[in-house]
């Protein structure tokens, strides 16, 4: 999901704002990032008002997991590295990889017209020109983001918290909004979350299982992602990140962990852990997912609104601002009510990060400095 910008100005408590590193796991020496600069600056995202930060990062030096601040405001325990929370749209990665394995099986094309598989669901363009199943993967379609409707909602985050919506629904209401663009417009793209409702129903319609069985049967059952799963209920189980949110005018942060499993079906469902998260991207990048053609159609990217800085591939992200002067990182970010995740690895492959943190639509501008300081510590060479 994309985030909303919001200011804050009621902070938590100062003792909620009080780093509380968790013991990270020692890693051996070598040329990796510097462990105690990667806690300090772990810590300086709480400081800025996060309740709780995880990360795990892999480098030269071996593996390094941290974190800092509360999983819990209610209760204080601390957040853990090995806490789940909800990745947002990191699950665009997962269900574009379930997509291009039914691509490598021969039963879809990446130019293939959507409507071929999915009749009736998406009308061609005003030209004629039909949406293909690249352009939902690259977010060239032209589709209206349906999560822009929702957000005109009264008190839009709470209603969704209890809402339940089915994936037909969550497209009807994006396609009844103008196009952004024709499908496939020269030089045109806009990130809509409603590509990936439709990619999640392309993925039930040859799998002939749900989305949730088609990717733990592919994806997190063959990588043995402990910690991995696209949730059927609104309860977020096991040791857990508890996400929270507080707007002006609110006395205290409400804890979005539990969560309708509808509202974001699809583009940003997911649950998972630092370490699931990084294995998953090492085992797509090493050949373990796709073959290698696959691989490098999904990690190609094409032009954004973000010009230099951001580019998009399927289901991929590519970054330049995270190591200025260095080649782009790639990966994918995610957010959803109370969550901002990040996973991405360097373009060499050498350093990787997956960094979870409890806040996300009201978090300041300051903590997101802090929290790029995090990722630039892990991902920069120089």
């Amino acid at each position: 999901m994309r985030r909303r910008t919001a200011v804050v100005s009621v902070v938590l408590a100062a003792a909620a704002l009080a780093p509380a590193a968790a013991p990270a796991v020692a890693a051996p020496v070598g040329r990796g990032a510097d462990r105690a600069a990667l806690q300090h600056a772990l810590d300086a995202v709480v400081a800025e008002g996060v309740p709780g930060a995880t990360a795990e990062v892999r480098d030269a030096g071996g593996v390094w997991r941290g974190g800092s601040g509360v999983a819990d405001l209610a209760d204080g325990r601390r957040a853990q590295a090995g806490d789940r929370f909800r990745a947002g749209s990191v699950t665009k990665s997962f269900v574009a990889t379930v997509v291009l394995q039914l691509v490598d099986e021969g039963k879809v094309r990446l130019d293939d017209p959507i409507g071929r598989h999915l009749p009736g669901l998406v009308p061609d363009g005003s030209d004629g020109a039909p949406v293909t199943v690249r352009q939902l993967l690259n977010h060239t379609s032209g589709i209206a983001n349906y999560t822009d409707v929702l957000r005109r909602l009264p008190d839009p985050l709470r209603s969704l918290q209890r809402s339940h919506y089915t994936p037909r629904e969550l497209v009807d209401m994006a396609l009844k909004e103008p196009r952004t663009f024709e499908p496939g417009a020269a030089g045109r793209w806009e990130y809509s979350n409603t590509n990936y409702v439709i990619l999640g129903m392309l993925v039930e319609k040859h799998t002939g299982t749900t989305l949730d069985q088609a990717i733990t049967r592919r994806i997190v059952r063959p990588l043995h992602l402990t910690g991995t799963s696209i949730p059927t209920s609104e309860h977020l189980s096991g040791p857990h990140l508890h996400g929270y949110e507080q707007f002006p005018g609110e006395s205290a942060p409400t804890d979005y962990a539990d969560f309708s499993p509808t509202a974001f079906w699809g583009p940003g469902n997911l649950v998972s852990t630092t370490a699931d998260l990084n294995r998953f991207y090492r085992a797509l990048a090493g050949g373990r997912l796709l073959p290698s053609h696959l691989w490098r159609e999904m990690n190609t990217p094409h032009d954004t609104d973000r010009g230099e800085t951001r580019k998009y591939g399927l289901g991929l992200e590519s970054n330049s601002a995270y190591c200025p002067g260095e080649k782009p990182v790639w990966g994918h970010t995610g957010s959803v009510p109370g969550y901002n995740t990040f996973s991405f690895t360097s373009a060499d492959g050498k350093r990787q990060i997956t960094l979870a943190l409890s806040k996300d639509m009201s978090k300041t501008p300051q903590a997101d400095t802090a929290a790029l300081k995090v990722l630039s510590t892990a991902l920069c060479a120089k």
